[in-house]
């Protein structure tokens, strides 16, 4: 059960700029499994540790970025209360019926005050993770595929009204504040790390000139030694990184940053602590950030402050 019904990010959808080199690049570099396609030209893929059908959706576009991001709710009851719950704050939703996306069932979509859309959902096919539910092995042939995360663990979304975003989390939705960013005056929020589970985040957001901008979609792996072995794939996949391999004081996180073939910014994150809501939140004052991103060189990285999509 979950703390509060949301039980963890569901899925992002990206915009790809070519969308069959991004295809292969979600599949050969990062080693997601490809799952599908729709009658829209939308491809699906999962982690190889996922039991959920997808948790990453591609689609042909003129730009780059994202579509939207989702999470998985624990019935379809909590579905119904915090579409009511939402409405009742002021937040406006749309309900999309089922089988719209491959395999996931009636979905809530809404749009919060920094411009991006955010999806609820509590159906979708379990296809498991290719080593079954009785005597499972520990790993598969696809846990050798590529970069190969265990899961899609959170994004960074970027946009002008973070309060706006916070509080609907916050006060609506049951996310809990485990860490954030704090401006020169002491009070206003640069950014915040949210969770509604254990983990040191299922969502973030940082302040940004435009609404709507995705920093990043993260991939869970298990080992620092596996965030090295991603670097040297990507490197030899002539993958553009933009920050890393390094540890993060904000979470604690192992971590690279690197842009997929649109030009789009993931991360490959192993490590954090574990959380829990009654913890008092950790901040870090704007002057502490170079430590809070990059915690072995002590250093502001300005395409990590400025390059969205």
């Amino acid at each position: 059960m979950a703390i509060n019904g949301v039980l963890r990010p569901g899925h992002a959808q990206l915009r790809a700029l070519n969308l069959e080199e991004d295809v292969k690049f979600y599949r050969d570099v990062l080693g997601l499994v490809e799952m599908g396609r729709d009658s829209y030209g939308r491809v699906y893929f999962k982690a190889w540790d996922e039991r959920d059908h997808h948790s990453l959706v591609l689609r042909q576009a003129d730009r780059a970025g994202i579509d939207l991001f989702a999470f998985k709710v624990d019935s379809l009851a909590t579905l119904d209360k915090l579409e009511k719950d939402l409405n009742a704050y002021g937040v406006a939703t749309n309900r999309i019926p089922a089988g719209e996306m491959l395999n996931t069932g009636e979905r809530v979509s809404f749009e919060i005050p920094n411009g991006h859309m955010i999806e609820l959902f509590a159906e979708k096919k379990d296809v498991g993770n290719g080593l079954g539910y009785s005597n499972p092995a520990p790993w598969n042939k696809q846990a050798e595929t590529g970069i190969a995360p265990t899961r899609m663990d959170h994004a960074l979304l970027g946009g002008i009204d973070l309060d706006g975003a916070r509080d609907i989390f916050v006060n609506v939705l049951g996310f809990y504040l485990t860490e954030d960013v704090i401006a020169e005056d002491g009070k206003t929020q640069i950014a915040v790390w949210l969770s509604c589970s254990n983990k040191t985040h299922d969502i973030a957001f940082v302040r940004a000139p435009e609404n709507g901008k995705l920093h990043h979609v993260s991939y869970w792996i298990e080992t620092w030694e596996k965030v090295l072995r991603a670097a040297d794939i990507m490197s030899m996949n002539d993958v553009p990184v933009d920050i890393g391999p390094t540890r993060h004081g904000i979470t604690r996180g192992a971590t690279i940053y690197a842009f997929d073939r649109s030009g789009n910014r993931f991360e490959t994150f192993a490590g954090g602590y574990i959380s829990y809501p009654d913890m008092h939140p950790l901040t870090w004052p704007i002057q502490h950030l170079p430590e809070g991103l990059d915690y072995a060189q002590r250093k502001l990285h300005e395409s990590f402050l400025t390059v969205f999509s």
